[in-house]
This record gives C-alpha cells, structure tokens and sequence, in this order.
C-alpha cells in the first residue's frame, strides 16, 4: 500500500497561476486592497492605524532598549493584524446572509475577543515598559 501523496507530481500540488515576482508583485496589490477596503469601511481600523501613527514613532524615540522598541512596536501591529481578521471574519459572516443565528453571533463574537485580547496586550506592554 502506497502512501497517496506519492503519487502526486510536484506540478499537481503547485498552486496555479503567477508565479516568482509576478505572483508578489500580485499579491502586495490584493494586499493593499484589503487595507484599502478596511480603511473605508472600519473605523476601528482608522482608529487603531491612526493610534499606530502616533504610537510608531513614539516608541522610536523613547530612551528604552531595542527589544522594547520591538515589543512595543510589535504589539501595536499584532492589534492592527487582529482587528484585520476580525473584520474579514464580519464581512464573511455578514455575506452569508442578514438572518440572526447563532453561530454568526459566535464567529462575530470570537472575533471581537481576539482583538480585546490583542489591545490588551498592546497596552500591558506598553505600561510595563514604561513604568
């Protein structure tokens, strides 16, 4: 008995389509799409990314050491990647339909969670950087 995925060329798995730069050069555009729509139709988004202009370049300046520049820097960017899911997970549930039920209000609910959690841990880190 032979194990199924031997017998898969490697050309058979390959994902179709660009591939090599044409596939980045594709793929930074679909990403900038996305936060093109997020700006336009989240204003969590608009807030936490005008909190992370602010925030950025606050964390530069400040007289702490090079991993908590990275720390605090990364966990202001952790919220920003969190409320993007989020906002991905909404529109999908949104999309499936207008009707109440309770495994959208789940999903919806989950979402939002993780980006609590995320904001939380922004600000836990900031506070026991600087004090």
């Amino acid at each position: 008995m032979t194990d199924s995925s031997e017998n898969l060329s490697s050309s058979s798995i390959q994902p179709k389509g660009a591939t090599g730069l044409k596939r980045i050069i594709l793929a930074t555009g679909y990403s900038m799409n996305g936060l093109r729509a997020a700006w336009r139709n989240e204003s969590a988004i608009r807030q936490e990314m005008v909190a992370a202009l602010i925030l950025v370049p606050l964390a530069l300046f400040l007289s702490v050491t090079m991993v908590e520049k990275i720390l605090m820097i990364g966990s202001v960017l952790l919220v920003l990647i969190v409320e993007l899911i989020n906002s991905a997970i909404e529109a999908v549930v949104d999309r499936i339909g207008a009707e109440r039920h309770e495994l959208s209000g789940r999903a919806k609910d989950m979402g939002s969670a993780a980006v609590l959690v995320a904001l939380s841990l922004a600000m836990f880190t900031w506070i026991g950087i600087l004090i």
